[in-house]
């Protein structure tokens, strides 16, 4: 026999309409009485205490049973409560103060002024890697954008002059700064050979450099200076950008002349130079005095013979003014970006006469794109095989 047990308010209770509007512990619940009447009764006030009334809603009221200190299973009060009434709606969500906006306010302020001071922040964390950029980044000071002159001047601290003693005499040429701590960029030929480099900086500081790797495939060289900090490095532009007509300033030491700034545009793109790698020819390449530095273009050589040893590279072709001593110096775009490193130059000069010596307007530069994929390379110490 299976017994079924129902505790004082387990479950929805209906008013009995037969009895008083209270149910009183000593009087049991009947388990047994009819089912509701189809229409309710009409709310009537039950006052519950003195001086308290409850109105019921106008749906079915129910008992409930309200533990009077005991243990669920004896007296309790059955109250005639009132259904839940419908949900108000809710209250407009008040605008959000304090923390919180005052987070939301500094995250807005932070990404306005965050471009502003991406090149501020390169500056004062960039002391030993290299200042590169993937895409153009305006080194030049927005009043001086555009200008060769704020060019120049963003620009011409990063660049440095090379003397390098040879075996047979000097050669004279130009690098770019990439780290606070004195590597610098040039071309191989500048250095090949040599027993001792001496780079003069802008403010005309002289310091003792060693090489650290060379390249003659692409005829780049990476040299460091000795005991050097605090150097301004150059920015790395991007030479896959650059367009013909761009406007370009070169900034070298042509002729031991150190600082020398010209400008112009690109003449063309991916044109294939080819220049020697033999040492011999390099000695007298883009030096000092009357030596030029060879290159053939086209099938034709031009500026002497270039030798047996010879590499051929992509280059960028510009009609700035380039001479001998500018090889290793910047080309760089209107924003301050280097863009590539001067490499070689047409002379209309002859092996007898030097009087029609100088540029004609047709002058090459590594690309800088070139120039950043062979660095690691170059670190490592270089390879010419």
């Amino acid at each position: 026999m299976t017994e079924s047990f129902r505790r004082d308010g387990e479950y929805e209770q209906y008013a009995n309409p037969y009895q008083g509007a209270q149910q009183h512990a000593s009087s049991p619940v009947n388990p047994e009485w009819p089912p509701p009447p189809a229409q309710p009764p009409a709310p009537q006030p039950v006052t519950v205490e003195p001086g308290t009334t409850v109105w019921p809603a106008q749906q079915q009221a129910a008992y409930a049973t309200s533990a009077d200190g005991g243990d669920g299973n004896g007296g309790g009060t059955a109250l005639l409560t009132a259904a839940p009434a419908e949900p108000a709606a809710p209250a407009p969500k008040k605008r959000t103060r304090g923390p919180l906006a005052l987070l939301a306010a500094v995250a807005i302020v932070a990404a306005a002024i965050g471009g502003g001071t991406a090149y501020g922040i390169q500056e004062l964390t960039g002391n030993d890697t290299v200042t590169s950029s993937s895409t153009s980044t305006n080194v030049i000071p927005s009043s001086a954008k555009g200008t060769v002159s704020g060019v120049a001047k963003a620009v011409s601290p990063s660049i440095v002059e090379i003397n390098a003693t040879l075996s047979n005499g000097s050669s004279t040429g130009s690098g770019v700064i990439i780290t606070s701590d004195g590597e610098i960029i040039t071309n191989n030929h500048v250095i090949s050979g040599a027993s001792s480099i001496k780079v003069s900086t802008s403010d005309g500081k002289e310091y003792t450099a060693k090489v650290v790797g060379t390249d003659s495939a692409k005829d780049l060289a990476l040299i460091k200076l000795e005991n050097a900090s605090g150097l301004t490095p150059a920015t790395l532009g991007d030479s896959d950008g650059v367009q013909v007509g761009d406007e370009v300033v070169a900034i070298g030491s042509p002729e031991g002349l150190t600082g020398t700034v010209t400008s112009g545009i690109v003449s063309a793109l991916d044109r294939d130079v080819t220049v020697s790698t033999d040492e011999s020819q390099s000695q007298g390449g883009q030096g000092g005095g009357s030596g030029q530095w060879p290159f053939e273009f086209g099938g034709q050589e031009f500026n002497g013979d270039t030798g047996s040893s010879t590499t051929t590279y992509k280059a960028l072709q510009t009609d700035a003014s380039l001479n001998p001593g500018n090889s290793g110096g910047a080309l760089i775009d209107m924003n301050g970006n280097i863009v590539g490193i001067n490499s070689a130059m047409y002379s209309a000069a002859d092996s007898t006469s030097s009087s029609s010596a100088g540029s004609v307007g047709l002058g090459f530069a590594i690309p800088i794109n070139t120039v950043k994929s062979d660095l690691a390379k170059l670190r490592a110490g270089g390879s010419d095989s």
